[in-house]
């Protein structure tokens, strides 16, 4: 699975309708909208895209529409807001639609979350991950979710020393399933005959840069407290025996593709963790003043 979201729907009509209706939005109220989204940011029109592929865009990039009562805005900020406490310049826009749908996934830590909002009060929240746990869980389940919930989608074990899943399903199966409830597609998984192909779906995308500097040095500096991350290098002795050797978490030259896995204590192993993701385990295990170790066989990043 590799599907990732970074969606905000706001709507007062059938928001399935109208994406399988969906034509090349209008620029300047898309401008318009964006800049509500982002107050204060600096927006500049980049290039056309869709929804298919730009669901989760770059840093500083978003993609949007506005179809008359329904405006669409994907972008990856917003995996970073609690359901339950949205910005209050969002809270506002919200307060102002019928309908309003957040859904986020990251299918490399397992992460997914969605929230809905009617006339501005929050109905339905979920976010949870296998290494966060459930982090909200707000409003009854909706209907899609419940055969989830009571055990009809479990996830898999590959033998009885496996440890069992933390959920009785896999989140990316339950966000999958969240997509086509809210908004008529999926990005992964089989898909049903009605089912609307999200890359069909037009999206206008923009440059939103924060003019602060902000979010630019929260990025470097996640990337710098990866290189201070010390190195465990294991080198196999010809007699059978193991080495270790310690190094910089990362190295200046080329790197080649490694399968990774980091590992926390109470926590499930996460496989091809994201650098964002790392980040936020290293900050818990210094908090708690325990470990972080992210593993590439041979080496050990501790």
């Amino acid at each position: 699975m590799g599907a990732k979201t970074g969606l905000l729907v706001f709507a007062d009509r059938d928001i399935r309708t109208a994406l399988r209706a969906a034509s090349v939005p209008d620029i300047e109220v898309t401008t318009a909208l964006v800049q509500r989204v982002h107050p204060g940011y600096t927006v500049d029109y980049h290039s056309p895209g869709n929804l298919g592929d730009d669901v989760y865009p770059t840093y500083d990039m978003t993609y949007a529409a506005a179809w008359g009562g329904v405006d669409l805005v994907c972008d990856r900020r917003f995996t970073e807001v609690l359901l339950s406490d949205l910005p209050p310049h969002l809270a506002q826009l919200c307060a102002a639609r019928r309908t309003t749908i957040l859904h986020t996934m990251h299918s490399i830590s397992d992460y997914v979350s969605f929230a809905v909002w009617e006339h501005g009060t929050l109905v339905r929240a979920l976010a949870l991950s296998p290494a966060k746990g459930i982090v909200e869980n707000i409003g009854e389940p909706l209907d899609f979710e419940r055969p989830y919930w009571s055990g009809h989608h479990p996830v898999p074990t590959h033998g009885p020393d496996e440890e069992p899943y933390p959920f009785p399903f896999h989140p990316l199966d339950l966000g999958e399933a969240a997509l086509r409830a809210f908004f008529g597609f999926i990005l992964e998984g089989h898909r049903q005959p009605d089912d609307l192909d999200p890359y069909h779906v037009p999206l206008h995308g923009f440059r939103v840069v924060d003019p602060t500097g902000r979010e630019r040095a929260e990025r470097e500096a996640m990337l710098a407290l990866a290189r201070q991350m010390q190195r465990q290098r294991l080198t196999m002795n010809p007699d059978g025996t193991v080495a270790e050797g310690d190094g910089p978490g990362v190295d200046s030259g080329p790197q080649r593709r490694r399968v990774l896995m980091l590992t926390a204590p109470g926590s499930p192993k996460v496989f091809n963790p994201s650098p964002d993701f790392v980040a936020h385990r290293v900050r818990e295990a210094m908090v708690h003043g325990t470990s972080a170790i992210l593993e590439a066989e041979p080496e050990r990043y501790v």
